[in-house]
């Protein structure tokens, strides 16, 4: 039975097209760039060391920049899923997005080491990590597009880990060819932070480049439903549809748990390269090698996950994940020496991506086909609708106390109730072949 907002079911896939899951997977390549250029470890220690007035005034705007891009995501994703849902078509709405954040990470360019670029700096970054984040959904809604179901936990994963490789890749060229590069390439003035701020035209370009793949390769499954979609019914579906939760109990803990989780999560990605160049005094170089560390450690976790998850079941992985993520970060967060703190960020990297893949791989299972995206939309909503959250309490407490440590310590909160929510609301149920296994 139809509704008047449903629409045929997508055409899926009974086996691997190798063209086709590497032009998917690029596309995680080709993001990369903007976490760990702009958000992590670049453009986001360059901005609290260089152009706010203090570190930690830094981190609080910072905080408060986040916080407004989490709302946006909260208000946006799920609605542009369903109209994409509807339509049909996911790669039009990918590609629109993807552009706003080329343009948003572009213009970094002109952030000057001065307080007063301070505006321009948060108001790019805001809404690049909205579009990034808001073209996600659509991203992941084409991954049935190219895996079959039985594959879908290995091809997430592949995607996750060549995410981490490209952004290993883009971080040693920022590192070597920009801000270690002596004399500065193409004439840029270093006393202006110019090979730093150039690091953000690369990360626009390689978008740019390595997206193209995709658009050319990877096939739209789904069919349109109809000429027209107001977005006041996109609303009213989004409505009925977290309504409709409460007859499926563990969808909505599982999103609960979500939303917790992966808040911590992005918390951290936001704030890892802040928290280690405050209070481990590291230098751009050093927040650089970190960043490249991370990214092989990362890398090797999703890959590796990735082909656990279609053996083991994505919550075990997520459990799993999420857990050594707290542990590791409690043990951050009590230690001051240098060398200790490589010996617990390295084995905390492994569980990014399988968190992350092990999140997606659930929701491409569980969500049925004539609604994927929009069911993207709303994991989107449950890991974003409280993104505000999670750095503004961080950036509170960093003010209050004046103790980045403190400030970081507010994401175990987050993460230990996802995790807890996982483990006593979201149970196997027995049956080898249901997802929460």
């Amino acid at each position: 039975m139809t509704t008047p907002l449903s629409r045929p079911a997508d055409r899926p896939v009974d086996r691997l097209n190798r063209g086709r899951v590497a032009a998917w997977c690029l596309f995680d390549w080709a993001n990369s760039a903007f976490p760990a250029l702009v958000m992590t470890f670049i453009f986001a220690t360059y901005f609290t060391k260089a152009v706010a007035v203090t570190p930690e005034e830094g981190t609080a705007l910072w905080g408060w920049a986040m916080g407004a891009a989490g709302l946006g995501i909260a208000l946006l994703a799920p609605v542009g899923g369903a109209i994409a849902d509807h339509a049909g078509r996911r790669k039009p709405w990918l590609a629109a997005t993807l552009l706003v954040c080329i343009l948003c990470t572009a213009g970094l360019w002109w952030v000057r080491p001065d307080p007063s670029s301070v505006p321009l700096a948060l108001v790019l970054v805001a809404v690049g990590t909205v579009a990034f984040e808001a073209g996600m959904a659509f991203y992941n809604a084409l991954l049935p597009s190219v895996a079959p179901p039985h594959r879908l936990g290995a091809v997430s994963g592949w995607g996750w880990g060549l995410g981490y490789a490209g952004g290993l890749v883009a971080l040693v060229l920022a590192l070597v060819g920009f801000v270690q590069a002596d004399p500065a390439p193409f004439g840029l003035d270093a006393a202006q932070a110019e090979p730093v701020r150039a690091t953000m035209l690369l990360a626009a370009v390689w978008m740019a480049v390595f997206a193209v793949p995709l658009f050319l390769k990877v096939p739209e499954a789904g069919r349109p439903a109809g000429p027209r979609f107001p977005v006041r019914r996109a609303v009213s579906d989004l409505v009925r549809q977290v309504r409709g939760l409460r007859r499926d109990p563990v969808l909505g803990w599982f999103l609960l748990a979500q939303m917790l989780y992966l808040d911590g999560l992005n918390t951290l990605f936001a704030f890892g390269g802040i928290y280690a160049a405050g209070t481990f005094g590291m230098g751009m170089d050093e927040i650089i090698l970190l960043g490249i560390a991370l990214n092989v450690t990362a890398g090797l976790g999703a890959a590796l996950f990735g082909w656990l998850d279609d053996r083991l079941g994505a919550r075990w992985i997520i459990v799993a994940g999420v857990a050594a993520m707290a542990g590791l970060g409690l043990g951050l967060l009590l230690i001051s020496s240098k060398g200790l703190f490589w010996a617990l960020v390295l084995p905390l990297g492994l569980f990014f991506g399988p968190v992350q893949s092990g999140s997606r791989t659930l929701m491409a299972r569980i969500a049925p086909e004539e609604r994927r995206a929009e069911l993207f939309g709303l994991a989107a909503l449950s890991g974003k609708i409280t993104a505000f959250a999670g750095p503004l309490v961080l950036a509170w407490a960093t003010a209050v106390s004046g103790s980045q440590r403190v400030g970081m310590a507010t994401i175990l909160l987050f993460l230990t109730a996802g995790l807890l929510v996982l483990l006593t609301r979201v149970k196997p149920d027995g049956h080898p072949t249901r997802i929460l296994e």
